[in-house]
């Protein structure tokens, strides 16, 4: 005999309730933590770039950014944790230590400003596209596989060249990038919940279609938005790094972390570190990132994290 009891939110529990190891029930939209000693690695080092490039300009580092403060400082030192350069200095006698903070201030604008971007232009296209469908969605569907004919690198250098290498316009250019990529995947949620009942049945209440998106369909993309975003901040983050060591991004003086290896590759096989380092910083960073937003969709949109 299956045993029915009301829940104190009116719904209808039976008695055939599963469980778990060590007797705790499992609630059918009760999402897994977090976890794994990898994701709060990746959490952590994300937080000590993010605070020292926040700081940066408060620590007692040596010289970072110009050349002409430095000219009595060694050039080239190798990494010495107890030193005044504890990562060492570069070419030119500047702090790479400094260097990389800076770069990862640069690094993080560029990447969260551009997919910030990204998301907006890319979700409200995507949004309009999968709710409405018909010549609205095949317009924007031209759209994006247009954006997506030219190769990353060739759209954003021409972007780039156009509008000057400056901060805002490479973010700019690289939130242009990933705009289908947003477009593309609020665009088959959207269409996957278009037909809902709590679509069908707010729309035969006399809602309008603007609310509806808004309300009804747009808060059930945001997981998926917002786990995917994680994922291409780290795309951006080495798309602005390969400009910068092509000598399109951020100019020198400003340190950026594709600068940085750019300069150091003459003197690579003398002096490694001053590739390397940097190398290490920018490919730690891009892999914390990525381990969040596979975290992140593990908890947020466990479906497509099984894809």
């Amino acid at each position: 005999m299956v045993d029915i009891k009301p829940t104190p939110d009116n719904s209808v529990r039976t008695g055939l309730t599963s469980t778990v190891p060590g007797g705790a029930r499992r609630r059918g939209r009760r999402l897994p933590k977090v976890s794994g000693l990898g994701t709060v690695l990746a959490v952590v080092w994300i937080g000590l770039i993010v605070l020292g490039a926040l700081v940066v300009d408060f620590l007692p580092l040596s010289e970072a950014r110009d050349p002409s403060l430095a000219l009595m400082t060694p050039s080239a030192l190798p990494p010495d944790l107890g030193s005044a350069n504890p990562l060492g200095t570069d070419s030119q006698g500047l702090d790479i230590l400094g260097g990389l903070l800076y770069g990862a201030r640069v690094s993080l604008v560029v990447g969260l400003g551009g997919v910030l971007v990204g998301a907006l232009i890319g979700s409200a296209l995507g949004l309009v596209a999968g709710y409405r469908g018909g010549w609205v969605d095949r317009v924007v569907s031209i759209f994006t596989d247009t954006l997506l004919a030219f190769p990353s690198l060739v759209l954003l250098i021409a972007i780039v060249t156009v509008l000057q290498p400056t901060l805002p316009n490479v973010t700019l250019a690289l939130g242009i990038m990933v705009v289908p990529a947003f477009a593309r995947l609020v665009r088959a949620n959207a269409m996957s919940f278009a037909g809902r009942e709590f679509v069908v049945a707010a729309r035969s209440l006399g809602a309008g279609e603007l609310r509806i998106m808004l309300r009804e369909v747009a808060p059930n993309i945001v997981p998926p938005v917002f786990s995917y975003s994680f994922m291409l901040i780290a795309v951006l983050i080495v798309a602005e790094a390969s400009l910068s060591y092509l000598g399109l991004s951020i100019p020198r003086p400003e340190p950026t972390w594709g600068n940085m290896i750019s300069a150091g590759q003459s003197d690579f096989q003398r002096h490694p570190f001053l590739v390397g380092v940097p190398a290490i910083v920018l490919f730690l960073t891009v892999l914390s990132f990525n381990q969040i937003g596979e975290a992140a969709g593990r908890k947020w949109n466990p479906g497509a994290a099984k894809i």
